[in-house]
């Protein structure tokens, strides 16, 4: 007998393959990037996509919401850590793996919820880095804007994500070994130095205002 799987099952399903092919296209082609791009990947129909989404705008809005909800938990998860550097680096391990929305700056409406889930991501981000500071294992000219920055840098490579578009099995865990040397590399900079780092400190205001 075949059973038949329930509506909301099928919907949550799409809902989830929606999500993640759209942050594996934008890596990639961009906020630019075409809803039936979006859907191709995922495995499902346009008609599956509007079902859900009204508008290409309301599936990024929704990712971003997403990202939000993971870069607290992650922040939260790294304030759990007995070690604070070790926290720290998950954190940021962690972050990268989930990818920058950065082409999206700009591109979406801010709406009152991803302002509220974004007030809560900084207030858990900034708890990690005071922690990670005062237990001197930070370099004191880096600042929280400055590790969101690097974050961001770090998750723009499209290299995993191309290389699973072409099928090529055989180069994925080469291409993800190569994304932890670079973010161990990254890592090491952060750490206690004499050298200052050069310039003033980035402000908030150059990390977000893209996004009004």
């Amino acid at each position: 007998m075949i059973q038949v799987m329930p509506r909301q099952a099928e919907a949550e399903r799409n809902d989830r393959a929606l999500l993640e092919a759209a942050r594996e296209v934008v890596a990639v082609d961009g906020a630019h990037t075409s809803v039936a791009s979006i859907a191709a990947r995922a495995g499902v129909g346009i008609g599956s996509l509007y079902r859900r989404y009204r508008s290409k705008t309301e599936l990024f809005q929704h990712l971003v919401e997403i990202a939000l909800d993971q870069w607290t938990e992650i922040a939260e998860q790294g304030m759990a850590h007995d070690d604070p550097w070790d926290g720290l680096v998950h954190y940021i391990s962690s972050a990268v793996g989930i990818g920058s929305l950065a082409p999206l700056a700009g591109m979406v409406t801010i709406t009152e919820e991803m302002a509220e889930k974004n007030a809560r991501s900084d207030k858990a981000f900034a708890a990690l880095i005071a922690k990670a500071r005062d237990a001197g294992v930070l370099h004191a000219d880096v600042t929280a804007v400055d590790v969101l920055l690097l974050v961001e840098q770090l998750g723009k490579s499209p290299l995993i994500e191309q290389l699973q578009r072409q099928g090529r099995e055989d180069l994925l865990e080469a291409a993800r070994n190569a994304r932890r040397r670079v973010i161990s590399i990254a890592l090491a900079g952060l750490r206690p130095s004499d050298h200052p780092l050069p310039g003033t400190p980035p402000s908030m205001d150059l990390f977000s205002e893209r996004w009004s």
